[in-house]
């Protein structure tokens, strides 16, 4: 009888492509209950943040008004749109007027919290700030606006400053201190001058002076902050490149004559990494922290802007209404404990002498 072809055994790297070092990565960060659900509980109230729009505003989700469709939250429509005795101006769908000829017509469908950011609570119970009620959860600041409304959206602007500050900042610092520790000499030399020089500038101050000449907005404090954030990882960076860089395997990929560029992507950052990647979530709490004080000093986004910063300067500056203090504290100390939860995990994940359970 004829033997029968031997089959071929090809080595697999486990479900879904992932390396045994990573899967065992993966199970120690589960194994961390504190951080693994405290990230699914951060990406959950960031995604719904990312549509505050449709879950705080004063702007109805979806009108139907004489057998036609209106979608004002997501575009604006004149009031005489609804009428010939409304004026053709923005329409207010907050007017009276303006409610019952729609009602009459047709129907509105509004977000669960009718307030936006900047929205002005009218009829308040009492003279603002007014204390929570089943109109206002959280209840009003001493402008009258909502302030779960205010709260929705200043999560997601801080969230969205902390990570375009770490993701920037980041990607400056490694590749500075990649430059460092892999020339070493006279390059490193320099470029530690200069970073201490540069690190003792004093940056509040230099603030203050921007401030006084132009009114910063997201992206002028973005551009600000950047140019000093970005030293926090070059010091780590550095020193795994100056470690690197004599090993036999890199030795070796340079004799045979592999470019600099390519030596410090393929071979020496994948292991400097693994120390950077456990100081991100930390960065990431540092950069809503900072975002969070500008504004409650008032150097921070423009004023009337929702932040959470300006809901301390609120419950510093209205003591006698305590929910704003309240709400302020459990907010960024919230955010920030499950910032410092995820981190925790991260590190143990990348720790070599943890095991998966």
């Amino acid at each position: 009888m004829r033997d029968e072809p031997a089959l071929l055994t090809v080595p697999v790297q486990g479900r879904f492509g992932l390396s045994p070092l990573t899967r065992r990565r993966l199970a120690v960060f589960r194994a961390h209950r504190r951080g693994f659900w405290s990230l699914w509980l951060f990406l959950a109230l960031f995604v719904l943040s990312l549509f505050a729009e449709f879950l705080a505003n004063d702007r109805p989700l979806l009108i139907r008004f004489d057998g036609h469709w209106y979608v004002p939250v997501l575009r604006d429509y004149a009031e005489d749109a609804f009428g010939p005795q409304f004026m053709p101006l923005s329409a207010d769908y907050t007017d009276p007027e303006l409610h019952r000829v729609i009602d009459e017509h047709g129907w509105m469908l509004w977000p669960a919290i009718p307030y936006s950011f900047d929205t002005i609570c009218k009829n308040l119970p009492s003279p603002a700030p007014s204390p929570p009620n089943w109109s206002n959860l959280l209840g009003t600041d001493d402008q009258a606006r909502d302030v779960l409304a205010r709260v929705i959206y200043g999560f997601r602007i801080s969230v969205l400053f902390g990570f375009t500050l770490t993701a920037i900042s980041s990607a400056i610092g490694i590749a500075a201190g990649a430059v460092q520790g892999f020339y070493g000499g006279l390059v490193d030399l320099l470029f530690q001058r200069f970073i201490e020089i540069w690190s003792g500038m004093p940056q509040l101050f230099l603030l203050i002076i921007l401030s006084s000449v132009i009114e910063p907005d997201f992206w002028i404090l973005l551009g600000f902050l950047l140019l000093f954030s970005w030293m926090s990882l070059t010091g780590l960076v550095r020193a795994e490149f100056l470690r690197g860089r004599n090993l036999d395997y890199v030795r070796a990929a340079k004799a045979l004559g592999v470019s600099d560029l390519h030596v410090m992507w393929r071979h020496i950052l994948p292991n400097a990494m693994v120390a950077t990647l456990t100081f991100l979530p930390f960065t990431l709490s540092s950069s809503v922290t900072i975002l969070a004080s500008l504004d409650f000093l008032g150097f921070g986004l423009p004023p009337g802007s929702p932040s959470l910063g300006e809901l301390v300067s609120q419950g510093k500056n209205n003591l006698q209404a305590p929910w704003l203090g309240i709400t302020a504290f459990v907010v960024l100390g919230g955010v920030l404990t499950l910032l410092i939860f995820i981190g925790e995990a991260v590190r143990d994940a990348f720790d070599p002498r943890r095991t998966a359970p």
